[in-house]
């Protein structure tokens, strides 16, 4: 039964980060064709769709330091991926308020959970 939990979770963490790179792929499509627009658009489609591409590499890590040194990856471009839509949202280059806030609450959800994950990776190997 854990078996199929944690592939639930894994699976679920997958999903969350593939909705992510989906949802900031659509919000940098509605970007003006400007030279911050396209040049913030560029980074963020970068740094947004990272993390979902990054995770599967870090289920077929070779080691358990191979596995944290992907999950810092991902944590930082989930990282630069939210000071990005910061400025995206300072400057106002999208009309939804509500569309940005959503993503943005997402991205420190999954700051969240991938600060906590490598924590108990880094407690695991210690212990072991």
């Amino acid at each position: 039964m854990k078996d199929n939990n944690s592939s639930a979770k894994k699976f679920d963490l997958e999903e969350r980060l593939i909705s992510f790179a989906v949802e900031v792929a659509k919000i940098i499509e509605l970007f003006p064709n400007s030279k911050a627009g396209n040049h913030l658009g560029s980074q963020l489609i970068r740094s947004g769709t990272s993390p979902a591409l990054n995770y599967g590499e870090a289920q077929s890590a070779e080691s358990r330091k191979d596995f944290i040194h992907k999950m810092k990856t991902i944590l930082k471009e989930l990282r630069e991926s939210r000071i990005g839509l910061t400025i995206v949202k300072r400057l106002s280059l999208l009309d939804s308020k509500d569309q940005m806030n959503s993503i943005m609450d997402e991205a420190n959800r999954l700051i969240s959970i991938f600060v906590k994950s490598i924590d108990t990776a880094k407690k695991n190997t210690m212990n072991t």
